[in-house]
């Protein structure tokens, strides 16, 4: 799937009224069976020690992999739900930004399987890897 047939503003203008603007998640580049965003580290996605939560993350990972699965989906006959998530935390992140990369690894007719890893913007670092499994639902 190419979405780069899809503008960021597109994408992005999605994010209204929703946990990914609570957040201050935004879609930063759209590919060939991939697509990246970008979360902030600071208040609104710290834990009480100051780090990166691992909520957050898992959020990251769900909306990078849902994103993709409803920018697939034919919109009036069906909607993508999640069905399950992995997340594997590697290392802590104070501040700054993290970069989450989704890539499409089963377009099935009936489930979407997508691997998300999220870096630290700054050091290019493996921060937290994770699997998403989306499955197409009929309206």
């Amino acid at each position: 799937m190419d979405f780069r047939k899809f503008s960021l503003e597109e994408v992005n203008a999605l994010n209204k009224n929703t946990l990914m603007e609570a957040l201050g998640i935004e879609c930063i580049a759209l590919g060939d069976n991939t697509l990246t965003f970008k979360m902030p580290v600071d208040q609104r996605t710290h834990q009480p020690m100051g780090l990166l939560h691992g909520g957050a993350s898992a959020a990251l990972i769900e909306t990078v992999g849902s994103f993709g699965s409803f920018l697939m989906a034919e919109a009036s006959r069906e909607r993508p739900v999640g069905l399950s998530i992995n997340a594997e935390h590697i290392r802590a992140v104070r501040n700054g930004y993290v970069i989450a990369t989704g890539t499409l690894i089963h377009p099935g007719s009936n489930t979407h399987i997508w691997q998300v890893d999220i870096h630290e913007e700054a050091t290019e670092q493996l921060v937290c890897t994770g699997r998403l499994t989306i499955m197409r639902v009929k309206k």
